[in-house]
């Protein structure tokens, strides 16, 4: 667990993406890790996400040794197993499900569920948090985040939700205290994965280069 939390606050930007389609998916998949990603979350969000996932984990493990690739929105300890037994490198979750907590420290993968309160913060770590999702970004804001590490200094933190992928849109978040940032679809409103490549390369040397993870 403890390789893979490293690797999560040392590479901080993490693709959310889902498709149904695992031939696209894993083009998506190979630019991204080509631009510089070392962590990448797919997201449990259609019918068929098992059987995509299992295609891309097997591709990332033949072509991207040293990929990070987790599963999000998990909801039941019985989604987690499914995926657990997949391979998969960590779990998200929208919500805080105990259950899911507890599957997680079975197997010693990092359980990342997701919190909007400062309460749902608190009790997300004294269940065994690895990192705590704040969602929705979007909704909250950095403010947020600047507000609550007054109280909550040490907790690991991951928002999701509203990041754009611009320098403006990290630089805010990360020096409001977050630790690492998920981005969605704003970062695949591309088909064109040269065009991928070439803006996650961009964000990458940017976090790098001139933020100051905490």
């Amino acid at each position: 667990m403890n390789t893979i939390l490293e690797k999560l606050l040392a590479h901080p930007i993490v693709p959310v993406f889902s498709h149904t389609d695992a031939e696209y998916s894993k083009k998506v998949l190979q630019a991204s890790y080509d631009g510089g990603i070392r962590v990448f979350e797919f997201t449990n969000r259609s019918a068929n996400a098992v059987e995509t996932y299992t295609e891309l984990k097997r591709y990332a493990e033949a072509n991207c040794p040293d990929l990070v690739l987790g599963i999000g929105t998990i909801y039941t300890s019985e989604e987690a197993e499914r995926f657990i037994k997949i391979g998969t490198d960590f779990i998200v979750q929208p919500v805080i499900t105990e259950a899911v907590g507890e599957v997680c420290k079975k197997h010693d993968i990092p359980w990342i569920p997701g919190a909007m309160t400062l309460t749902e913060i608190y009790t997300a770590t004294l269940l065994g948090a690895a990192i705590v999702k704040i969602f929705p970004g979007n909704v909250l804001g950095p403010g947020f985040v600047k507000a609550l590490r007054g109280p909550m200094r040490d907790v690991k933190l991951m928002v999701t939700g509203g990041v754009e992928p611009t320098e403006e849109s990290l630089r805010e978040w990360f020096q409001a205290g977050i630790n690492c940032v998920g981005i969605g679809s704003q970062l695949f409103n591309t088909t064109d994965m040269t065009v991928l490549k070439e803006r996650i390369q961009v964000l990458m040397a940017f976090v790098k280069h001139d933020i100051v993870i905490l």
